[in-house]
């Protein structure tokens, strides 16, 4: 099967496919925790970023919590995240992402962070100080920690290996040709080294995921998740990219249905624990199933 055969060319301006399409989340779990964000103000990426699957992870239990601001020191292609220069750090933060988890009463919260380029410890004292917290409060929480790179500095990646996150994800994001583009500051084989150093120094379960849509080949794709496989990654997410503003990178390629599932399967016969592929998936997707 070749690229063009599965592979939606863009034209400009062409309306999403119908596979894109968003259901409206619903249900009396995601009911009962939207009112809880609401009552108390509470900051999820879920709410904060739209996510398409908030409704299906709510209902299982599951939330996304971002740290460290929401100013990047990084300007990424994709990403809406702000770019500038953030604001202090807010040393209360951990008490108040584990007050919102306990809460909503997650049973499995995934924690986030904006790059900290501007930090001597990149933010990773942060990072540990509020995955003790978490523990303290939620003791029956699982986690997973979705990292920078800490530009692959292993001091920094050391405080994520002592608190020993059940699951630790470090995105690649794209294949090797695109990252220069897709992720200005990021370097691929750096994010490759990071993975496959959590993995020696005894985490149990690493993540990656990418995104498709950016102009990428099959083959390059295929490439990306042998990459990923050879440092020891476990599991694997394969999404859509779906342009955030007209400042952001274009869609270049909206990749159907059929194609997902390839990557799925290529992904399970190189040996990955857990493959979520299809056009909706996202970071934390299924994220609570990542663990066993």
């Amino acid at each position: 099967m070749d690229s063009e055969s599965v592979t939606n060319i863009l034209p400009e301006r062409q309306a999403k496919p119908k596979w894109l399409r968003v259901k409206l989340p619903t249900g009396k779990k995601y009911t009962e925790l939207r009112g809880l964000v609401d009552k108390y103000k509470l900051n999820t990426i879920c709410t904060s970023g739209s996510c398409p699957n908030m409704g299906e992870c709510w209902g299982e239990g599951t939330a996304t919590f971002m740290i460290l601001g929401n100013i990047c020191t990084r300007s990424c292609g994709f990403c809406g995240v702000k770019t500038g220069r953030p604001e202090t750090v807010d040393w209360d933060e951990p008490e108040k992402v584990a007050r919102s988890i306990r809460i909503m009463n997650i049973k499995h919260a995934v924690l986030t962070s904006v790059d900290r380029d501007d930090l001597k410890d990149m933010g990773s004292i942060m990072w540990s100080e509020t995955v003790k917290a978490v523990r303290r409060m939620n003791p029956e929480t699982t986690l997973e920690t979705l990292i920078p790179d800490f530009q692959g500095i292993e001091q920094h990646i050391d405080r994520i290996v002592d608190v020993a996150p059940e699951v630790v994800s470090h995105n690649i994001e794209t294949v090797k040709r695109l990252t220069r583009e897709v992720r200005i500051q990021a370097k691929y084989d750096r994010s490759l080294g990071v993975l496959k150093y959590l993995k020696s120094e005894g985490q149990r379960r690493t993540k990656s995921g990418i995104m498709l849509g950016l102009g990428e080949t099959r083959e390059e794709v295929i490439e990306t998740l042998y990459d990923l496989r050879a440092n020891d990654v476990d599991v694997v997410t394969i999404g859509q990219y779906l342009q955030p503003s007209k400042k952001h990178l274009p869609v270049k390629q909206f990749i159907l249905p059929q194609q997902f599932e390839e990557y799925q399967q290529i992904g399970l016969e190189l040996g990955f624990r857990h493959v979520e592929s299809s056009a909706l998936v996202r970071s934390s997707y299924k994220a609570q199933k990542h663990i066993n």
